[in-house]
């Protein structure tokens, strides 16, 4: 073979995706790299003993429970539980024969113990993501489940985006806060529940209550209560690979005839052929939309100022018929068309709405949770000529806050932290900023502050003010004067309780807030207005103190 053809070979050799074929059937363990902090992210997964990457299947995705893992909970969801006396580590270090279904599987790590929201809630996606790029995957049948944590994840993953998922099954799920509030988003999204009476960990009132919630929101509910069981149902639930015969009943369709949908957040904005476009971060906005006739819909809505129909491909939308949309009463005549956005100004006019300049927008909202969704370094100052020992002091406090793991769960993820002049351009442009300090001990505050809505006055020692802005296309977190986890042992905060103090603080939090000696003395917190500024009422509180420069 002549050496430029075999140079040209070996290129594309190297340079081709990876194919399907070189994973085997069965259980195995696949990774995805993540931009979060670019570490390679394990997930569990299946593929069919007659697999064939010319032909289209469903997929599961499967949520493990509290101090579980990929490789534990891929045997469970098929019913393979742990060999009497065999402990959780030693299930975990091989796969036992599996019943063969025609279905791919995934079962994040999403960083071990940690809850499925924010960073752990961004692996789930990313995990479906790269298993669809590896694999054919009939869009219509993606299915979702898991157990105890896992199942309080199933439950926020599938409201939150409940055109992503055919049916949904928690397993004894510990549902997180703020949840329920979403029930309504699960009208065309079937739901199985499953829970032992006699659960220690999450008590079957839990489900109890669920089913009867969604019952009377005329939702698909399923529910199975298992008698003198503890908090092990999913040894029930999955017994025998059970729940993929109910997930074949299913297929979704990203047409149904009527569509309601509620969220808080510009980050969940949409679902099937509804998208909401103007709401407040943090103020529960709602649509209920329906088709009582061919081109023929009625609309509802409440905390909402703008939001957009995509038709393009409703059955029951003909684009050579003029459009009758009712929205809040009132009946607007349209023509023909594929996409209708409607605003409120203030009463609905058939216009795109887009948030004023500098205003809350989607990707730049809040909380300050989500500043640490994504990718994002801690910073800690450099100015005022500290000496050695100060720089010391100032660089654990930014590693006591990267450090999300706990003596009880240690997590896959490696945080960076870094001095305000190791960050470069390159950085701002490709990360958010967790800085520490005021504008006179770190530089990158100080370039920043002008368009920050307030900042601490340096002689404030004895509080700390905890506050996320946007800065560019980017969120900047600062904490100044005491770290925000000061006497996080002393109160009750909201958080799963697995995790370190410092990030299960944060998901708790809105956009700001100021505290006085510790946590037990908050001087005021919440979110800010639309415009990223603070109440009259808050405002008032902070600056009563005289610690707390408002802009």
């Amino acid at each position: 073979m002549p050496r430029l053809l075999l140079a040209f070979l070996c290129i594309l050799f190297w340079a081709a995706p990876v194919p399907a074929q070189l994973f085997k059937p069965g259980p195995q363990v696949a990774t995805f790299l993540s931009d979060v902090d670019d570490t390679d992210q394990p997930y569990g997964l299946y593929l069919p003993k007659d697999f064939s990457p010319a032909r289209k299947y469903p997929l599961v995705i499967s949520l493990h429970g509290a101090g579980s893992n990929h490789r534990l909970n891929l045997r469970r969801v098929f019913g393979r539980g742990n060999r009497p006396g065999e402990t959780d580590a030693e299930a975990s270090r091989y796969f036992p024969p599996l019943r063969d279904v025609e279905y791919i599987v995934a079962s994040p790590l999403s960083r071990g113990t940690m809850g499925y929201q924010s960073l752990a809630e961004k692996d789930v996606y990313d995990v479906l993501t790269d298993v669809k790029k590896r694999f054919p995957i009939d869009e219509d049948r993606i299915y979702l489940t898991g157990l105890s944590m896992g199942g309080g994840g199933t439950f926020w993953l599938g409201l939150t985006r409940p055109d992503v998922w055919a049916a949904i099954a928690p397993v004894c799920a510990a549902v997180p806060e703020g949840t329920e509030d979403l029930a309504p988003n699960a009208l065309n999204l079937p739901v199985h529940l499953f829970h032992g009476d006699q659960d220690q960990a999450v008590p079957v009132a839990v489900s109890r209550k669920w089913q009867k919630l969604l019952l009377g929101l005329n939702s698909s509910v399923e529910y199975i209560e298992y008698p003198d069981v503890r908090h092990n149902s999913w040894d029930y639930a999955y017994r025998d690979g059970a729940i993929f015969d109910w997930f074949a009943k299913f297929r979704g369709t990203p047409f149904p005839d009527r569509v309601r949908f509620v969220s808080r957040t510009y980050k969940y904005n949409s679902a099937y052929w509804v998208q909401l476009d103007g709401l407040t971060p943090g103020v529960l906005a709602s649509i209920d939309a329906r088709f009582t006739a061919p081109n023929k819909l009625e609309v509802t809505t409440a905390q909402l100022d703008g939001f957009t129909l995509n038709l393009d491909g409703h059955p029951k939308c003909a684009k050579s018929r003029p459009l009758e949309i009712s929205v809040d009463g009132v009946v607007h005549k349209l023509k023909a068309q594929a996409v209708v956005s409607f605003s409120k100004a203030p009463g609905w006019q058939p216009s795109r709405y887009t948030p004023a300049g500098g205003a809350k927008r989607p990707g730049l909202e809040g909380p300050i949770s989500e500043a640490v969704t994504s990718r994002h370094i801690y910073v800690y100052g450099t100015g005022n000529a500290p000496d050695q020992e100060e720089l010391r002091r100032r660089r654990e406090l930014a590693e006591r806050a990267a450090e999300w793991s706990s003596p009880r769960s240690r997590l896959l993820l490696s945080l960076r932290v870094a001095s305000d002049k190791e960050v470069s351009e390159a950085d701002l442009r490709s990360a958010n900023l967790v800085l520490f300090g005021t504008r006179e001990t770190n530089t990158l505050i100080a370039r920043f502050a002008p368009g920050f809505p307030m900042e601490l006055n340096p002689g404030a020692a004895d509080y700390g003010l905890l506050f996320v802005a946007p800065a560019g296309e980017r969120y900047v977190l600062i904490n100044a004067g005491l770290p925000w986890w000061t006497g996080a042992d002393q109160v009750k905060r909201s958080g799963f309780r697995f995790i370190g103090a410092p990030f299960r603080l944060l998901l708790g939090f809105g956009d700001f807030m100021l505290f006085k000696g510790s946590l037990e003395n908050v001087i005021a917190e919440g979110r800010f207005d639309r415009n990223w500024k603070l109440a009259a009422a808050d405002a008032a509180k902070i600056q009563a103190t005289g610690a707390v420069q408002i802009r």
